[in-house]
């Protein structure tokens, strides 16, 4: 890995590392220096990348106030301080029209990825705050700024997440090198995608100027430069990673 956005010496924490964008994000934060703990709610997965990692395989559900602090204290315990937190863990939601799903559809999809990465985020930021140094970013989705047809708990939920970056960025803004960002990929061809409707995934596709799906290497790039040091003035804000979809 190059001199450059190096991170020697930093703990990372990785959500919904087991598998797909959590587990590049993973690969590449270790390729600079960093030591990672992965977590996730697969323990073979999670264990397996660990080992090849020599890091930490952290087991347990995002949506546990209790399986999110323990990860944490665990993290610190056995890595060290923990300076840089990526929340990626996510899910998608069944792929229908709004008005033929269930309330405990749409409270799941908020509950990980809204409510998870929340309670992640106050978990670290006490230590991050203490130590004065931190580094945090949240991954959303385009459709969190577009609002995708029969995917609205996910583009709901992510939009929640832009959001939560924003005013979290701006509460720590000041007290100390502390940054919080957020990514919106586009479509990112991972396992995810096999669970969603052939025909979502190609209205998708279809909006992106540069005809083609993104790849885990593309976004774990970007990722790595927002969590570097060198991005000590670049917080509050949502980076697109949309081959060209986005417009705002």
């Amino acid at each position: 890995m190059s001199q450059f956005f190096g991170l020697e010496g930093q703990v990372a924490l990785v959500t919904g590392a087991g598998q797909g964008i959590g587990e590049g994000i993973a690969r590449r934060l270790h390729a600079a220096g960093a030591r990672v703990a992965v977590f996730d709610a697969d323990a073979p997965s999670a264990s397996k990348l660990a080992g090849e990692l020599g890091g930490l395989a952290v087991v347990g559900d995002v949506r546990s106030e209790g399986d999110v602090a323990a990860a944490v204290a665990r993290t610190e315990q056995e890595l060290g301080p923990l300076a840089i937190l990526v929340n990626n863990a996510g899910i998608t939601g069944r792929t229908d029209v709004s008005w033929n799903l269930t309330l405990e559809e749409m409270r799941v999809v908020m509950d990980v990825n809204v409510i998870g990465p929340w309670l992640f985020c106050r978990a670290a930021v006490p230590g991050m705050l203490a130590r004065g140094y931190g580094r945090i970013l949240n991954v959303a989705s385009i459709a969190g700024k577009e609002g995708n047809p029969t995917l609205l708990p996910y583009s709901a939920s992510k939009a929640a997440v832009i959001a939560l970056t924003k005013s979290l960025a701006k509460e720590l803004a000041g007290k100390g090198d502390i940054t919080v960002n957020s990514i919106a990929p586009a479509v990112i061809r991972t396992t995810i995608l096999e669970g969603m409707a052939k025909s979502t995934v190609e209205y998708m596709i279809a909006k992106i100027p540069l005809g083609r799906t993104g790849t885990v290497e593309e976004v774990a790039a970007l990722v790595h430069y927002l969590v570097s040091r060198e991005a000590s003035f670049t917080t509050g804000q949502c980076y697109d990673i949309s081959g060209g979809r986005a417009t705002y």
